[in-house]
């Protein structure tokens, strides 16, 4: 038996090489004793329905899953626990042989990815493997498990980006997140996905967000009265006096606050904002403007916050709340309305025993949960500053679709009666998955936080508004090639048709065996 197992058992720090599920592991173990550990394999990440009544989702958490499997190994006390791992019949799951060879694993594969920031639509790769099958199915709990959360909440960021226009807006969601590691990637996400700045200080430690705060109810209730509170935090920071104003009474917490600002210019400083927590927020940020433009504070800026999405800023801007800055939290650190994005990880290709390269298809009575054979990869095409298509294409049997100039029909992967045609001349064109490992080794230099954050910010202004809409999103053209279209309805058909012949063959043994025995 590998290593020492009271060792493990007193050990308390995770690994996160054991971050995954466990039929990762005995499938592992399975195509190892089956001589399978080496065969080359493809596989895609993707998703199939947009989250939010939309039509997309900004990739997130890529790099970060890229740190990771830079450091992927299992440990010593990694194995040693693996040992101690038994089935139904309380015999060791994993042999000692299987346990020594996972010791001495390293990932060997290449991997493709869409960059952090960039809009992707449904059956898009957003990720693609190229490795051994061992490696390949070892790295899909973890990837899956990055790419979707932070995606997802960089998602819901963007539209909250879109709601706010040129407003700033803060995350606020630390403290009802998913745990303090989920606090920590949506802090990430968020600001990916087009948020100024967030409460979270080791997000601003770990990642250079910038970090924002003001105080809570509670300060103004440990004073004896709120005036004295904020003339107190005033003489702590004059520099920074932002004022939560609703502890009792909205409107006289603003007069309090006029108060303390007068204060403050006696020191030559200014009364920085004022923040509404509660209550009818069109009314309330009306009268305290009205109440600050005429005691001469008309740049104290108004922050809202409390339970706030995207379609609540919408609502409110469209009465005409004079709020300058969003804080957000709960609906955007935990995607409230939407916890979860289903994206998928699928085999598209395996070699056989002889090394030769064969597709592999899902097939399912969900026409959407039929997966696409091959090794995909997409091209997306611009008219001047506007993206007009993305094209799925079969990068090992076609050439990248368009390039001759020649219009293109992308057909959808889930309803082949919704196509688009679309001009490839006189366009621009962006090949989405670029290189993040080659044979094992990272290839791509890790980015600024601003930089993936400026990628959405761009990526917003580059698709029709009515594709981003949050009512009834018009349909992005993003889909098949035409020839992979037909590839995969051949290679459906030949697969039903084997299914077809099994059951029959099936039926018929049955009968005749009835046969004999009567």
């Amino acid at each position: 038996m590998i290593g020492d197992n009271r060792e493990v058992l007193n050990h308390r720090e995770p690994s996160w090489s054991l971050a995954t599920d466990l039929y990762q592991l005995t499938m592992a173990q399975g195509y190892w004793a089956s001589a399978m550990a080496e065969r080359d394999s493809i596989f895609h990440m993707f998703y199939r329905t947009p989250p939010f009544g939309g039509r997309y989702v900004v990739a997130a958490g890529i790099e970060v899953f890229a740190d990771w499997l830079s450091r992927h190994r299992f440990s010593e006390q990694d194995c040693a626990y693996l040992a101690t791992v038994t089935g139904a019949n309380e015999r060791p799951l994993f042999t000692d042989e299987f346990l020594r060879y996972l010791a001495g694993w390293t990932f060997r594969g290449s991997i493709e990815a869409v960059a952090e920031g960039t809009l992707v639509f449904p059956h898009e790769p957003m990720v693609r493997v190229r490795a051994p099958l061992f490696d390949a199915q070892l790295i899909e709990t973890t990837l899956l498990a990055i790419v979707n959360y932070q995606s997802l909440v960089a998602t819901k960021a963007s539209r909250i980006r879109l709601a706010a226009g040129r407003d700033e807006v803060l995350e606020f969601g630390l403290r009802r997140a998913h745990g303090l590691n989920g606090g920590l990637s949506a802090s990430r996400a968020a600001y990916i996905g087009g948020i100024d700045a967030t409460s979270n200080v080791l997000a601003g430690q770990q990642y250079g967000i910038p970090v924002r705060g003001t105080h809570a109810h509670s300060w103004i209730m440990a004073f004896a009265d709120e005036l004295t509170a904020f003339h107190a935090y005033c003489q702590v920071f004059p520099h920074n006096s932002v004022l939560l104003v609703d502890t009792y009474d909205s409107l006289d917490g603003v007069r309090h606050a006029i108060d303390a600002g007068r204060r403050l210019r006696e020191r030559g400083e200014d009364l920085l904002g004022i923040r509404l927590d509660s209550g009818d927020l069109v009314y309330l940020a009306g009268q305290a403007r009205k109440l600050l433009d005429d005691a001469g504070f008309q740049k104290t800026r108004i922050v809202a916050s409390g339970d706030l999405d995207e379609q609540l800023i919408v609502s409110l801007k469209g009465q005409g709340a004079p709020i300058d800055i969003w804080g957000v939290g709960t609906k955007l650190a935990t995607a409230f309305d939407e916890p979860a994005l289903g994206g998928v990880y699928k085999l598209a290709a395996v070699t056989d025993k002889d090394g030769i390269l064969g597709e592999r298809m899902k097939l399912s009575d969900q026409a959407s949960k039929a997966s696409i054979p091959g090794c995909l990869d997409v091209v997306r095409l611009h008219d001047g500053s506007r993206c007009v298509g993305d094209i799925i294409f079969d990068s090992a049997s076609e050439e990248e679709p368009g390039r001759d100039g020649t219009a293109q029909t992308i057909i959808s992967p889930v309803d082949p009666r919704q196509h688009w045609t679309v001009p490839t001349a006189d366009v621009s064109r962006t090949q989405l998955l670029q290189p993040l490992f080659v044979d094992g080794r990272r290839v791509a230099k890790e980015s600024l936080l601003s930089d993936l954050r400026q990628r959405t910010l761009n990526g917003l202004t580059d698709f029709d508004r009515t594709i981003l809409r949050f009512d009834n999103p018009h349909t992005y053209a993003a889909g098949l090639s035409a020839r992979l279209h037909a590839r995969r309805e051949r290679m459906r058909e030949n697969e039903l048709a084997k299914i077809h012949r099994h059951k029959t063959n099936g039926y018929d043994g049955r009968r005749q065996s009835g046969e004999r025995q009567r």
